[in-house]
């Protein structure tokens, strides 16, 4: 089976989260802002579905996945359903609703780190907005980041099966999604990682268990990884970092 990603092209974002999914499983699927037009793919496709043209459940927005005849949006329920169904879930009930509740505050994270550089709206270009921007990323630097990062930390060394990982004994989604946020935090702010990563050992850790895993080695060091950039959500602006 293949899976059809619909994202943006050129952005790492929140369909890096997905593509981490898919690769570490090793499935097939295709990114649709790649696949010319002749073949169902290109913005013209992506924009089909967001336009109600492709069925009653009209994704917000992107990402989205295709799975056969289902159409999921919202990131945490596209790792989670993509996680559960390829292997890279708990399987304990209670350890898969917990993985799910971790994906949605990684996604609450990423909001955040996002409204760092858009403190005032999204249809606003950075420079419209740079005074509450810095005023943002100060509270985001010195509060919001060692709280998010400090309950990653507990989940991890609370886990009965050990701190291997964040929920059950092998990896799984959630491990994905926090992999991908502490990368995207060290490039936006790093600076202040530098200050908080040494309390926060067992994440990093982590993401290089996550970053040694051969599949996703293999896909890091690929021109399908998309290097984070200035339009996408974690933005180093050397303006708001700090220690």
């Amino acid at each position: 089976m293949t899976y059809d990603l619909f994202y943006w092209p050129g952005l790492p974002g929140r369909g890096e989260f997905v593509r981490l999914v898919l690769e570490a499983a090793g499935a097939d699927y295709r990114e649709m802002n790649r696949v010319p037009a002749e073949a169902g793919g290109g913005m013209a496709a992506m924009s089909a579905y967001l336009d109600g043209e492709q069925g009653p459940q009209i994704p917000f927005a992107p990402p989205f996945l295709r799975d056969g005849n289902l159409v999921l949006a919202q990131t945490p329920v596209i790792v989670a359903h993509l996680g559960e169904t390829l292997g890279l879930a708990p399987e304990a009930p209670g350890d898969r609703l917990f993985a799910r509740q971790i994906a949605t505050t990684t996604a609450d994270l990423v909001a955040e780190a996002h409204d760092v550089h858009h403190p005032v709206g999204v249809g606003l270009y950075y420079e419209d907005q740079k005074p509450e921007a810095a005023r943002r990323a100060s509270e985001f630097r010195e509060s919001r980041m060692p709280k998010f990062l400090g309950w990653y930390d507990a989940i991890l060394k609370a886990n009965p099966a050990g701190s291997t990982w964040l929920v059950g004994d092998r990896m799984s989604y959630a491990d994905l999604g926090l992999f991908q946020v502490w990368q995207g935090l060290r490039y936006a702010f790093p600076r202040r990682m530098a200050v908080l990563a040494p309390d926060f050992v067992a994440i990093s850790d982590l993401a290089e268990r996550v970053a040694g895993q051969p599949r996703l080695a293999a896909y890091l060091a690929s021109a399908r990884r998309q290097p984070f950039n200035e339009d996408g959500i974690f933005r180093h602006y050397p303006e708001l970092d700090g220690e």
